[in-house]
C-alpha cells in the first residue's frame, strides 16, 4: 500500500464559480452548442425564494423600493415607433401618399349660398319689373307731385310685388354689414357659419323698416287724414324698394370684382342719403307743402328717421361686439 508524504499536496481541479471559468476550461475551438452545453453542466438554476418581510432599510428621503415581484411595465416601454401605425393595425386609416396641396381659402365669390343668395335676387327683381312695370312706372310719375284723386294702389296686384323688393333690401343690407364688418371690425365669430351672421343683420333690417311703418302709422293717424297716411305708406315701401334695387349692383361688384370695400362703403352712404332726401322731399309734398313749416318737417323727420337709424346703428354694435372672438 502506497502512501503519501506529509510534504505531498494532491492539487484536484476547483469548481468553477462563474460561465467565465467555464469556458476557460474548453478547448478554443469549442462550438457555441459545446460552451452551452458546458454551462447547463457545471450550473443548474435554482428557484429563487423572495423575502416577504417589508423593505424598510430605503434610504431617507427617497421612496419604497419596487417589490421585485412586480414586472409590469410602464406604457413608454410596452409602445415602440410603430405601435399606432396603420399597417400594423387594419380599423386605421391609412391616410393619404404624398404631399398634401395647400387649401383653398374662403372667399365669398366661391360661395354657393351667397351665390344663390344674389341669384334669386336678380331673378325676384327682374320677376318684379316684368310683372309691375306699369305700376313702377306710374310710382315714377307720380313722385314728384300729389295725384288729385285716391288712386287705390293698396289693391293694386303688383303692389305686392313691391313686399318682395322690401325684403331683398333687408338681405342687401345684412350683406352689405356682413362685408363692412368681416373687413373693418372682427374676421372669426362664435358662430358656425357666417350664413347665421347674415341672417341676423338681415333680420334686425327687417325689423327696422317694420317698425319704423308702424311707428309713421300711428303718428300719422293722429295728425293726418286717411288719404295722406295712404300715400305715404305706398311711398315709403317703394323708396325702400328702390334702395334695395339700388344696392344691388354694388353688392355683386363686391363679391365678383373684389370692388375695394372702402368704394362700396361710399356707395351706400350715397344712397343711403339720397333715400333720406327723398323721403323729406315726400314728406314735405304730401303732408306740409309749405316752406313756413319747414322746422316741423325737421322735427317729423328728425323724430321718425334720425332716432330709429341711430338705434339701428347701436343695435348692430352691439351685436357685432356680442358675437366677435376677443383676442
Amino acid at each position: 500500500m502506497t502512501t503519501l508524504s506529509a510534504d505531498t499536496t494532491v492539487h484536484r481541479p476547483a469548481r468553477p464559480q462563474t460561465p467565465y471559468q467555464v469556458l476557460r476550461m474548453l478547448p478554443r475551438d469549442a462550438t457555441p452548442a459545446q460552451q452551452d452545453s458546458a454551462i447547463q453542466a457545471w450550473f443548474q438554476p435554482g428557484e429563487i425564494h423572495y423575502s416577504s418581510q417589508p423593505d424598510t432599510l430605503h434610504l431617507p428621503g427617497h421612496g419604497v423600493a419596487r417589490d421585485p415581484k412586480d414586472v409590469t411595465l410602464p406604457t413608454y416601454y410596452k409602445e415602440t415607433f410603430f405601435a399606432k401605425d396603420s399597417l400594423l393595425h387594419p380599423e386605421l386609416t391609412g391616410g393619404r401618399y404624398g404631399m398634401a396641396g395647400d387649401p383653398i381659402p374662403y372667399t365669398v365669390r366661391n360661395d354657393n349660398a351667397i351665390t344663390g343668395i344674389l341669384l334669386f335676387c336678380f331673378v325676384l327683381t327682374l320677376v318684379s319689373f316684368a310683372h309691375s312695370s306699369q305700376y313702377i312706372l306710374r310710382q315714377l310719375k307720380d313722385f314728384f307731385y300729389i295725384p288729385h284723386t285716391d288712386k287705390s294702389n293698396q289693391e293694386d296686384p303688383s303692389n305686392r310685388f313691391q313686399v318682395f323688393l322690401n325684403i331683398q333690401t333687408c338681405l342687401l343690407l345684412g350683406i352689405t354689414c356682413y362685408f363692412y364688418i368681416t373687413h373693418y371690425v372682427a374676421a372669426t365669430f362664435i358662430l358656425d357659419t357666417p350664413y347665421e351672421l347674415i341672417a341676423i343683420f338681415s333680420g334686425v333690417f327687417l325689423a327696422y323698416f317694420a317698425g319704423k311703418n308702424i311707428i309713421y302709422r300711428m303718428v300719422n293717424s293722429v295728425f293726418f287724414d286717411g288719404k295722406k297716411n295712404r300715400h305715404w305708406a305706398w311711398t315709403l315701401t317703394f323708396i325702400t324698394a328702390l334702395e334695395g334695387v339700388a344696392l344691388f349692383p354694388i353688392v355683386m361688384l363686391q363679391v365678383y370684382f373684389d370692388l375695394p370695400m372702402q368704394n362700396v362703403v361710399y356707395y351706400s352712404i350715397f344712397v343711403l342719403i339720397l333715400t333720406k332726401i327723398l323721403i323729406f322731399y315726400k314728406c314735405w309734398l304730401i303732408f306740409f307743402r309749405q316752406i313756413s313749416v319747414i322746422l316741423q318737417i325737421i322735427l317729423y323727420l328728425c323724430a321718425l328717421e334720425v332716432i330709429p337709424l341711430l338705434s339701428l346703428g347701436g343695435v348692430l354694435v352691439v351685436i357685432t361686439d356680442h358675437l366677435k372672438v376677443n383676442f
